[in-house]
């Protein structure tokens, strides 16, 4: 069968003619949020403009996924057409010819669209390797009536100190109302996003100029200590357990005080069909320490194309649907303005609209304050805000977060935990040349 792409002039960013009898069926690989989900529920739309295409959908949890695709991509396995990776993935997997660019996707798309910050991230040597599905920072969701009634008022730009003090006055166990929910669940893109991103406004860093690994030095045990103390105190039972999804539950029932988490939950935890607590939502900025980093990452899921694909027109159809401005328009036509993918279109954030949803403006303050290539108080050889833009970083911080998550468990102290990772990691870098 062969597949022809042509622009449209109209509503769809990307349509197909299809010559052949049978329909191609792409694969798609994603992960298990509310966003993704929420596509799979409108892709009629595409799929009624495109006949000569249908979706097959693999839907995994966020470990399985990054384990599942990894390995497809790296031996080109060809088992997923369409993939739903990060900003972590993107550019060391397109210095490795594993993705299919998309510079030629077509002048309606748009791509100048995108936020720099996040496009750029997606962007290797002048090659777009993914377009994204939404962009996200990290951001402080808390409750106003919990707030209001322990006679406090969350700063725009709160410390940790105060976020210290906030969880101690919210709590409430007798009714199980936890002042604070943060990951606990193990996993270089669970547990490890959220310390490494607050790490850095601890003054910590993965490693110094000539790569030693820093986990020995007394930023990542304050880091550490710190976290450790505000979740055996204020966090809910069971939190090493605990990842996006589960915290997302917990908020959106009530039993939590604060949640310092993903910009692009605020949709979920505002939306009155699934969260009691929709109407007394706040948002700030993650919180800092004074030395002039911020505790909040950036990322994008993103829709990329594995050089294993054998239909590659296609997938390109789909991903230009998927990541375009009519996709969003299609979203708020039918979810509302507040249920739109955030953090990819300038033309989003432009949007009168738009401007009306109540965490738009947070949002895009958090994205613009992250900076991976600078992310540490001190000069680091790496970029990446809450991971180390290196092939080894996934390894090495997998292992670690299993260490900081049995800390956390309490079934090893928080020296132990260190001195574990800081022996893992030199190890491993040790290994891979980057330490002689």
């Amino acid at each position: 069968m062969k597949i022809l792409v042509r622009a449209l002039l109209g509503a769809s960013a990307l349509s197909l003619a299809v010559t052949g009898v049978s329909a191609e069926t792409l694969t798609i690989a994603t992960v298990n949020n509310g966003d993704m989900i929420r596509m799979q529920k409108l892709t009629d739309d595409f799929t009624s403009k495109n006949p000569g295409i249908d979706l097959e959908w693999v839907t995994l949890e966020e470990n399985v996924l990054r384990q599942r695709v990894t390995t497809d991509v790296a031996t080109k396995g060809g088992q997923y057409d369409v993939m739903t990776i990060g900003t972590y993935e993107v550019p060391i997997w397109g210095k490795q010819g594993w993705l299919v660019s998309l510079n030629d996707l077509p002048a309606e798309y748009d791509v100048d669209d995108l936020l720099p910050a996040i496009r750029g991230g997606l962007t290797v040597d002048g090659e777009l390797y993914a377009a994204p599905f939404y962009g996200e920072s990290s951001m402080v969701m808390y409750r106003t009536d919990l707030m209001e009634a322990a006679g406090l008022e969350m700063p725009e730009a709160p410390t940790w100190d105060f976020i210290k003090e906030a969880a101690a006055a919210m709590t409430d166990k007798d009714n199980e109302v936890y002042g604070i929910c943060l990951r606990g669940k193990a996993g270089w893109g669970e547990n490890m996003a959220f310390l490494t991103a607050m790490s850095n406004s601890f003054g910590a860093k993965w490693f110094d100029m000539d790569w030693k690994p820093q986990f020995d030095q007394q930023p990542w045990k304050d880091t550490l200590t710190f976290y450790l103390d505000l979740m055996n105190n204020y966090g809910p039972p069971g939190a090493s357990n605990n990842g996006f999804n589960e915290n997302l539950a917990l908020f959106q029932t009530g039993k939590c005080g604060m949640w310092i988490d993903a910009t692009v939950a605020a949709s979920f935890v505002t939306n009155p069909d699934d969260s009691t607590v929709a109407d007394k939502v706040g948002f700030a900025l993650a919180p800092d320490n004074g030395l002039g980093k911020r505790g909040n990452w950036l990322w994008a899921w993103s829709l990329a194309i594995p050089a294993g694909s054998q239909k590659v027109d296609a997938a390109k159809a789909f991903i230009a649907w998927a990541t375009s401005k009519d996709y969003l328009a299609l979203v708020a036509e039918n979810e509302g303005w507040a249920n739109v993918p955030p953090g990819t279109r300038t033309s989003l954030y432009e949007n009168p609209e738009y401007a009306k949803v109540p965490f738009a403006k947070m949002t895009l303050e958090s994205i613009n304050a992250a900076d991976p290539t600078n992310p540490a108080v001190d000069p680091v050889p790496y970029t990446g805000v809450q991971f180390v833009a290196i092939p080894e970083f996934q390894g090495i911080a997998t292992a670690i977060g299993q260490q900081f998550s049995a800390a956390l468990a309490g079934t090893v102290s928080a020296d132990q935990a260190l001195q574990s990772a800081q022996q893992l990691a030199e190890r491993e870098m040790m290994k891979a040349g980057y330490v002689k």
